[in-house]
């Protein structure tokens, strides 16, 4: 089976690199051999590095929530066991039951279960240790947690919104918390629990969709690289490679990268661009990728690139190459 923590850690690291956190120092600061994690299936991180990489990464991006915002950029397919998951998955509810018990492929610090009720299904994340107060154990939890929230947009094409998120301790950011979980959080006597309907558990998983990922991702490395030194680099990468969510707000990015909407304005403006352009170039290329492919009926490419209306995703390609979609489609 492949080696999921080094996966994990490889993602960690190019989403820190998306950070702006310099990773040479970082993966010097935590004794990782960055040219054998990524040469070798084989190289193994231990549980004292990996609980370091979350403390150095944490303070080098200077944001004590870089794990729920590292949960939030972590596409469906990052991970590969979830595209075994999915091809042996026929509804959401049995996708879920398989990643919780796979989840101790990625950690020993808790364990994953699902329970279900006639209203709601319920995904608990039980700890496996004493030490539940340490950093990395709030981090690596509150990963999951947004990931689990994400997987289930992902397998669905939609943006998913629980009915309750559940955590034992205090947040001091209370509206960024909401913000990204989509609900307000309650605060529990022990349970650490996302809760959602269970109308979804019933939902037919449609594996077109991760092929869709795993084809536009394939596409994305092709033409883009998290090298980028640039702001508008970064944005244009996450953005593409986030793509079957449809492109998030100013708002939405800005707190992703842990700064103000303001302040990404002004930063984008010294590079000569806004952030409506860099979104606009994103989705023209979205809009040709998928057009090209055949396979996606203009209306749902429409929804998908975040038009509400088929005709305001019209007027849009037609402003960007001079004919409609479906011209386009069928040339």
């Amino acid at each position: 089976m492949e080696n999921s923590r080094r996966r994990f850690v490889l993602n960690l690291i190019a989403y820190a690199t998306l950070r702006d956190i310099p990773v040479i120092q970082l993966c010097r600061l935590t004794g990782i051999d960055l040219a054998a994690l990524k040469a070798s299936d084989s190289y193994t991180i231990s549980n004292r590095q990996l609980d370091e990489l979350w403390q150095e990464a944490s303070q080098l991006a200077d944001d004590p929530l870089f794990g729920l915002h590292f949960g939030e950029s972590l596409q469906l397919s990052a991970l590969g066991i979830v595209g075994e998951i999915i091809k042996t998955s026929d509804t959401v509810g049995m996708a879920v039951e398989k990643a919780a018990a796979l989840s101790h492929l990625l950690t020993d610090l808790f364990r994953v279960v699902i329970t279900s009720s006639r209203t709601t299904f319920t995904v608990g994340f039980l700890p496996q240790t004493e030490r539940t107060d340490t950093f990395s154990f709030r981090q690596t939890l509150e990963l999951f947690m947004v990931f689990v929230v994400h997987e289930l947009d992902g397998l669905l094409l939609r943006k998913i919104k629980p009915v309750s998120v559940r955590l034992p301790y205090r947040l001091e950011n209370t509206a960024e918390y909401a913000r990204v979980f989509r609900c307000d959080i309650e605060k529990s006597a022990a349970e650490y629990e996302l809760v959602f309907d269970s109308a979804y558990q019933q939902e037919p998983l449609l594996t077109a969709n991760f092929d869709m990922q795993q084809a536009l991702l394939q596409k994305v490395n092709k033409i883009v690289t998290v090298a980028g030194d640039g702001l508008v680099e970064k944005i244009r990468y996450f953005l593409l490679t986030n793509a079957y969510l449809g492109i998030p707000s100013l708002s939405e990015i800005a707190a992703n990268f842990s700064v103000s909407p303001r302040t990404l304005q002004r930063k984008l403006k010294e590079e000569g661009i806004s952030y409506q352009d860099v979104a606009d170039e994103v989705r023209k290329s979205l809009a040709i990728h998928y057009l090209e492919e055949g396979g996606y009926p203009v209306k749902e490419i429409s929804y998908m690139l975040g038009y509400n209306e088929l005709s305001a995703f019209t007027r849009a390609f037609k402003r960007w190459t001079g004919r409609t979609p479906v011209s386009f489609q069928k040339e």
